[in-house]
């Protein structure tokens, strides 16, 4: 009789440590599973060229549009720096509002950084966010064909020719980057631009400014680019 106390209090004691046993064994095999693997890609993973298709096709169907390429360096897939130079042209003829005619062909340039914000930075698909800074300084002709003279009935040609004009402003952008092949990426992105400082000529404000588009103090565009690692 009294050894089945002592039977039970040893049964319930051996129940317990292997409970604890099979506790310290879960939670160690979790903290392994848990436990981050060493990232073993390089911090430097070389450069990224990109050409918009969207800016030439505004060109060849519209009244003005932009020839853009640009430069990332790419820091473990993470962040990428870049560098922006394009060249925006306008041939804006006859306005139906106001008559003129509107000419511009000048470069412009963007720098900032984008952010891959996926989860998994080294897979064949990025979601990327940013910013940029740019800048232009351009020509304009600003042209008011056959005015006429309300004494002598006679028509003439009114306007300003090499106006000078620049902007400054500030981008806020977001696109996705898919591998194809290879170092043979395509991508979209949309940029939200904000007008913080500009000088307009002296006789009126530009139609166009070349890399910000339709001349307002916001704008917002998109690209569709080729893009290749090198």
């Amino acid at each position: 009789m009294s050894q089945r106390p002592n039977i039970s209090i040893f049964i319930s004691r051996l129940a317990v440590s292997l409970v604890l046993l099979a506790a310290v064994s879960v939670a160690h095999a979790q903290q392994k599973q848990i436990r981050p693997e060493k990232d073993s890609i390089p911090f430097f993973r070389g450069f990224t060229v990109s050409f918009d298709l969207v800016g030439p096709a505004k060109q060849m169907f519209g009244d003005y549009g932009e020839y853009e390429g640009a430069l990332h360096v790419n820091l473990h897939d993470q962040w990428f720096p870049v560098f922006e130079l394009g060249l925006g042209r306008a041939n804006h003829k006859k306005d139906e509002v106001t008559g003129l005619t509107y000419k511009t062909s000048a470069p412009y340039f963007r720098i900032g950084m984008d952010w891959n914000i996926m989860k998994k930075k080294h897979g064949p698909y990025r979601i990327l966010a940013g910013f940029r800074y740019a800048f232009t300084s351009y020509k304009c002709d600003i042209i008011r064909d056959e005015l006429e003279d309300p004494i002598w009935r006679s028509t003439s040609n009114f306007g300003v020719e090499g106006m000078k004009c620049s902007q400054h402003w500030l981008e806020g952008v977001i696109g996705i980057d898919a591998t194809i092949y290879g170092p043979f990426h395509l991508g979209w992105n949309v940029h939200y631009k904000r007008r913080i400082a500009h000088k307009e000529g002296d006789i009126g404000t530009s139609w166009y400014v070349p890399g910000f588009g339709i001349n307002d103090s916001d704008n917002l565009t998109a690209n569709f680019n080729i893009i290749f690692d090198i």
